[in-house]
């Protein structure tokens, strides 16, 4: 008797556990896209990003004649002569995989720019989500944008829009 009891005790305590816990999504594309400030920061990123390609391609199109202009001269050159175009070639392949690096490597320019401009934008995102989560008693909120593996989820629980309202964008 007491461990039926016992066991009843606990399945009502886990079940009334389960019950506590509160879930919600938020869509953090949909809440970017109605952000004006994250499409004129992605608008400067795409123009810087779009410039660089310029100078990095102008540098590699020098690189590329001066080695087609060594190709067609080399029979003429002596072997000194030969030497220091093939390091004048090599230089400018240098130089524009350096600027390359310089502007989209793992700490480029392109790298600065995007945490400048973005950052503040996904932290109050991150601040209004926490906050919500914290005056609703939420213990998980998911992306539904990341979400690969959400099959379905009721609308009733995705709470984009309050997000938006939280950060003053009215829906």
């Amino acid at each position: 008797m007491k461990k039926t009891l016992l066991l009843v005790g606990i399945f009502v305590l886990s079940f009334t556990a389960m019950q506590a816990q509160r879930f919600a999504l938020v869509d953090i594309e949909y809440i970017l896209q109605q952000i004006p400030t994250y499409e004129s920061a992605t608008e400067q990123l795409n123009q810087s990003s779009k410039q660089w390609e310029k100078e990095i391609e102008a540098l590699t199109t020098e690189a590329q004649t001066l080695y087609k202009n060594y190709q067609t001269e080399m029979v003429f050159l002596s072997d000194e002569m030969k030497v220091k175009r093939e390091e004048a070639i090599i230089a400018k392949e240098k130089e524009a995989m350096d600027l390359k690096k310089k502007y989209f490597g793992a700490e480029g320019e392109l790298f600065k720019k995007k945490e400048s401009l973005l950052k503040p934008i996904q932290d109050e995102i991150y601040n209004a989500v926490k906050e919500i989560s914290e005056n609703k008693n939420i213990q998980l909120i998911l992306d539904r944008a990341s979400g690969n593996n959400i099959i379905f989820a009721s609308p009733t629980i995705d709470i984009s829009d309050e997000v938006l309202q939280r950060m003053g964008y009215v829906r």
